[in-house]
């Protein structure tokens, strides 16, 4: 029988922020078993209200206050971009270990800063790369031998939110954002998914970003990509192309990689998570979850038998559950800590950077 690991140690959460994303999280803390001792806004009616939606103890009218309450181990940063950094190091620099949404920060410097600062601290600091934690994402890491050398890898990550004028969001305005919005936001997600499953790192790329709707209605004129496609190659010399966007009429969610090596290829579609393609040249086949024939490594993140499906509430409440584990002190293989966060936002800067000034860019 198969052992299924999700419960931790009571840790105490402060949850900073009220929107969509802080619900996810805070749901994830009770799944974990945790305790939700509190959440913050900058707002003290929103903080109260997302406190009872979110069954927190106590509601703070500023992070600094939950910070500062010494009521929480652990707080997670569920804010717009521009104050993930701010809010991470003030709570490293309390003592507490940090969940902290991604992008890590708006910059690279900034981010390499708060991992260097997390480790220094000898603290556990996570970043939520939830997509890590599909199933069969993991049985794709643990099959990547089969395939060979790898040659080549595409992929994309295709959404239509902010399709038309009238979608608008804090997102939009690089002041908020960051400078590289479709990049940093989505594009950060594809890129560690591949250097997870491979093993192997980006080493060089070039890209192409385009602004599709040029105004907003609430944020005017748009200074940044509503699309990209970048090319790279990798440090084992794999050739590879992504496109990113938010305005892909009908794409919702579209996460999906293919990797081709030298005796067989496999493919992952985040909008099928059930499902892993594997390619040969006898033939193909489509691999349906089941933690009864999957890999040691992916058969504990496969808690619900065949054919009651899982998705992204799964992803996120096993992501959570690891990050508590490891504050707790165990180990949890693959879990996305500032490092990995640091590195999206290289990767993101070299993006921006080829973007602008043309050509390939080493990263």
């Amino acid at each position: 029988m198969l052992e299924i690991r999700r419960e931790s140690a009571e840790v105490r959460v402060g949850i900073i922020g009220s929107g969509f994303i802080a619900r996810i999280h805070a749901r994830a803390s009770r799944q974990a078993g945790a305790r939700l001792a509190a959440v913050a806004d900058v707002d003290e009616e929103a903080a109260l209200q997302a406190g009872r939606r979110f069954g927190a103890e106590r509601a703070f009218g500023s992070a600094d206050a939950l910070i500062e309450s010494g009521l929480v181990d652990v707080v997670h940063v569920c804010t717009p971009n521009h104050l993930h950094a701010p809010l991470a190091l003030k709570a490293i620099e309390a003592g507490l270990a940090v969940i902290c949404e991604k992008p890590l920060a708006t910059d690279a410097p900034t981010a390499v800063l708060m991992a260097g600062r997390a480790r220094e601290a000898g603290l556990v600091a996570a970043v939520p790369f939830a997509y890590r934690f599909h199933a069969m994402v993991r049985e794709a890491r643990a099959r990547l031998a089969d395939l060979g050398r790898v040659s080549l890898i595409q992929g994309s990550y295709l959404q239509d939110w902010l399709l038309k004028s009238s979608d608008d969001n804090w997102r939009v305005d690089p002041e908020k954002g960051g400078p590289g919005r479709t990049i940093g936001d989505i594009g950060s997600h594809w890129f560690d998914l591949i250097e997870f499953v491979t093993g192997d790192r980006i080493t060089k790329l070039c890209a192409q970003t385009s602004v599709v709707v040029a105004d907003r209605v609430h944020s005017g004129p748009v200074l940044t990509e509503d699309l990209a496609t970048v090319q790279f190659a990798t440090a084992s010399g794999a050739l590879g192309s992504v496109a990113v966007s938010q305005v892909a009429p009908g794409r919702k969610n579209r996460l999906f990689f293919e990797i081709s090596g030298a005796s067989g290829s496999f493919a992952f579609d985040q909008e099928s998570p059930e499902q892993l393609w594997l390619g040969g040249r006898e033939g193909s086949q489509l691999l349906v979850r089941d933690p009864m024939t999957l890999s040691e490594a992916a058969a504990p993140y496969s808690p619900l038998p065949a054919g009651h499906p899982q998705g992204f509430h799964d992803c996120f409440d096993a992501f959570v559950a690891d990050t508590y584990a490891t504050i707790s002190g165990e180990h949890r293989e693959g879990l996305p800590t500032f490092e990995d966060g640091a590195r999206a936002a290289l990767l993101t800067d070299a993006a921006l950077r080829s973007a602008r000034e043309g050509g390939w860019v080493t990263c």
